[in-house]
């Protein structure tokens, strides 16, 4: 990669578990991609609150850039996405007043309800068109606001987490309109932020950073990073901030007549769209409208993920290690359609035991318990592949073109055994891939940035060019329908 005239890009691809750095060089309508770093992202749990440390990711990012010049890898720049709705409250010196919060903090339980206080629900959704969740950034600082927070006074500048990022590697404050639009604060039809909201948490736009559309240079690396990193030239572009974003951008689709799954700790299903669609079936239905990286809208739900067989696994390891693959093998020889759950319910949410809350949930539907690692984690993946159909079928409602194909990318594209349920559930093929999605969409951004690549279409050219894709088509597609009623009386019966 270093020889010749090749340019690079370095992706910094951040998710609620872990973070990499991933090198991408664009050639011959093609993206190479290489794995520079891998770090973990634990949350912190401080006399029972927890945090993002903000301070070590900025170190992983450093110590990822410094792993480059190491390598002899020359970079253009450097871009970061991250999850959404947090963020990091700075003093008037540009210091941060306090590291921030995760949004699985349990302060914003019943958040939504004591803001609607202050404004009707329908005037919110009215007003930003974005799923009512309790951890969006609105209802955290109207939280923050309510517990008479010591640091809300001093608030001079919020910046979203993979804006405060770059703020600490150039010392520039800017807010990407993609990762803001998550916060249940931003307007889509002016793309700006929606005054009467932040009137109501005694906020002012001038709080925020100005704000910018992905693919904007935010400026080079200080002073100070330079002379950690011993690289000079490296640009920070503001990227689609909100993986999501980043990971929808990477859909290699052909035509526009599709959904897309980006499957990670959370899944996110949605279609692409023009303009906003705000009225009262996305209000009932709870979807939500949030920025492109192309300035459209990403129509879409957030529905529980990988999540939860994340915690399964970390409480499994505990007698012995066990891999993602061992789980899905043992799921495979467990038998089927034994037990649901809705992936969604609130007990799902951070319990102190995701396990227990399983076989409590069978049993509180008065269903088969699932005991083994093989029953758990079938009853996981059936119920997430009976959930996709749901909200699926919720979204071709919604679209004003048919469905005719489901785009699977993130890491839960490689799980050929949810693939194959998913698409034996909905009834329309699936195509799994790629599943470095966000880092790809983030490095193409870049790409896009220096003028390498023109447009969304030419991005998904070379995603397609880049990418081997696997093509699951639906079978026993009778039989899913029928156990689809099932789970549907146990969704409706404990949300």
């Amino acid at each position: 990669m270093s020889e010749g005239n090749l340019i690079s890009f370095l992706a910094i691809d951040l998710g609620a578990s872990n973070g990499r750095a991933m090198l991408g060089t664009v050639q011959n309508d093609r993206l190479a991609l290489q794995e520079i770093h891998r770090f973990s992202n634990p949350l912190v749990e401080v006399n029972g609150r927890l945090y993002w440390d903000l301070f070590y990711l900025y170190e992983q990012i450093v110590h990822s850039l410094r792993k480059t010049r190491l390598r002899n890898y020359p970079i253009l720049s450097i871009g970061i996405d991250t999850w959404g709705v947090d963020f990091v409250c700075f003093g008037a010196d540009g210091e941060p007043l306090r590291m921030p919060y995760s949004y699985r903090d349990l302060h914003t339980q019943g958040a939504p309800e004591r803001f609607f206080a202050k404004m009707p629900k329908e005037e919110v959704y009215e007003k930003t068109g974005i799923q009512i969740m309790n951890f969006n950034s609105l209802f955290q600082l109207n939280t923050m606001l309510a517990e008479n927070c010591s640091i809300y006074p001093l608030i001079d500048k919020i910046l979203f987490m993979p804006d405060a990022l770059s703020y600490l590697l150039t010392g520039k404050m800017i807010t990407e309109y993609t990762i803001a639009s998550t916060s249940q604060m931003i307007n889509p039809y002016t793309k700006e932020f929606e005054p009467a909201l932040l009137d109501a948490i005694r906020l002012s736009k001038e709080q925020f950073a100005p704000k910018v559309l992905s693919g904007t240079t935010i400026g080079k690396i200080s002073p100070s990073v330079q002379h950690l990193t011993d690289l000079e030239d490296i640009s920070v572009i503001a990227v689609a901030g909100h993986d999501t974003a980043s990971a929808v951008l990477a859909v290699p689709a052909e035509s526009t007549h599709f959904a897309y799954l980006s499957s990670g700790t959370w899944s996110l299903m949605g279609i692409e769209s023009d303009k906003p669609v705000i009225n009262k079936d996305t209000f009932t239905l709870n979807f939500t409208n949030e920025g492109g990286a192309d300035g459209s809208i990403r129509l879409l739900k957030n529905i529980c993920g990988m999540w939860l067989i994340e915690q399964c696994k970390k409480e499994w390891e505990k007698n012995s290690p066990v891999t993602y693959e061992e789980i899905v093998t043992a799921a495979q020889r467990a038998a089927s359609f034994q037990c649901f759950i809705n992936p969604d319910a609130s007990c799902f949410a951070n319990p102190s035991s995701m396990i227990a809350s399983i076989q409590h949930y069978c049993r509180q539907t008065n269903q088969f318990v699932p005991k083994t690692t093989g029953e758990i984690a079938r009853c996981i993946y059936e119920s997430l592949a009976f959930r996709y159909k749901q909200v699926l079928q919720d979204l071709q409602k919604l679209a004003n073109y048919p469905i005719e194909k489901l785009h699977i990318i993130g890491g839960g594209s490689r799980n050929n055994m949810l693939n194959t349920f998913t698409a034996n559930a909905i009834g329309l093929p699936v195509v799994a891939g790629p599943s470095e999605a966000t880092a790809i969409g983030n490095l193409l951004m870049q790409a896009r940035a220096a003028g390498l690549v023109k447009n969304k279409e030419e991005i998904r050219r070379i995603v397609r060019n880049s990418t081997e894709l696997e093509l699951f088509e639906p079978s026993d597609t009778a039989l899913w329908n029928d156990h689809y009623q099932r789970y549907l009386e146990v969704y409706r019966e404990l949300k």
